[in-house]
């Protein structure tokens, strides 16, 4: 390494020394897609961005999805994937499988992390029962004698299994998967699941990695930095629309709840956590909650 580039690095660690310093010893809950998640690379770098995140005092817990692996693992077993309204119909064999490749998402990911320095917890919404589900009711205009079987919205979360993990000095990896009334589970959406896990364990952050750049205006732009009491503008005009729009319901849900800010970004972008919690531009849109700073 030459002068010059060990001198930016020493600029980059002093820029973001006031973030290390504002947020150790405070949750972050980042929420993975599963189109993420389907690159080695990708993988490999989300899981090195959490062990330094736990190294420097942050405390990091994950909810991944896994939508792209349990479609080729229903595809394989020759089953074919049904939705009503973008929501899975998931009976009682896709329940099987969404089980299998979700346990086996976050079993790697806890392996990666692992790898890079970091101590991962790979667990599930229904192991112990703290993520209380009941069955997803569809939306009031949608066809409503449509069974969705074992999808499932929160119901409870109860943060003291998660809590204890941290305090353990693990980096939680959950897989969305809620325990019913019955004892069997549920397929939670993740971003769902992501806000609430965040607004039960309080959070200082939530961090949603999808695979586009953010929040964008009519022209394409990058929205970087909005108000909750904005967001409902944005979404009147269209602004917000199509699939980004049940995430900026969870982001409100979560900050609602008290989650401090909430962030989405790409989640393509090589270590886009770290450019996201560690630095002054930042690379998506941050969202503050009503009387908060956006940091």
């Amino acid at each position: 390494m030459d002068r010059q580039t060990a001198e930016q690095t020493v600029r980059v660690l002093i820029e973001a020394l006031p973030y290390i310093q504002q947020f150790a010893g405070r949750s972050v809950v980042v929420k993975i897609g599963g189109n993420a998640l389907a690159d080695a690379q990708l993988r490999r770098g989300v899981a090195r961005d959490l062990a330094l995140m736990q190294q420097v005092g942050l405390r990091p817990v994950v909810v991944h999805g896994g939508g792209p692996q349990i479609e080729a693992q229903l595809r394989a077993a020759g089953r074919e994937s049904r939705f009503v309204d973008g929501v899975r119909i998931t009976d009682a064999e896709t329940m099987d499988v969404v089980e299998r490749v979700l346990v086996d998402i976050g079993a790697e990911l806890v392996a990666q992390i692992r790898h890079y320095g970091g101590r991962g917890h790979g667990t599930t919404g229904r192991q112990g029962g703290w993520l209380r589900a009941r069955p997803l009711r569809l939306a009031r205009d949608a066809p409503q004698d449509v069974d969705l079987g074992r999808t499932g919205a929160v119901e409870t979360v109860d943060a003291g299994p998660i809590e204890a993990l941290e305090e353990r000095g693990f980096i939680p990896v959950i897989a969305p998967i809620g325990a019913g009334a019955d004892g069997g589970g549920y397929n939670i959406n993740a971003d769902t699941a992501a806000s609430r896990i965040a607004a039960a364990l309080d959070a200082e952050k939530l961090l949603i990695l999808t695979d586009r750049p953010g929040v964008l205006d009519r022209n394409g732009a990058l929205l970087t930095g909005l108000d909750a009491s904005g967001i409902d503008a944005l979404i009147a005009d269209g602004t917000i629309h199509g699939g980004m729009l049940p995430k900026i319901r969870c982001v409100l849900d979560a900050l609602a709840r008290g989650v401090h800010t909430a962030h989405i970004i790409d989640g393509r972008i090589a270590h886009a956590a770290l450019l996201e919690v560690f630095t002054r531009a930042g690379i998506g849109t941050l969202i503050a909650a009503p009387g908060r700073e956006a940091g």
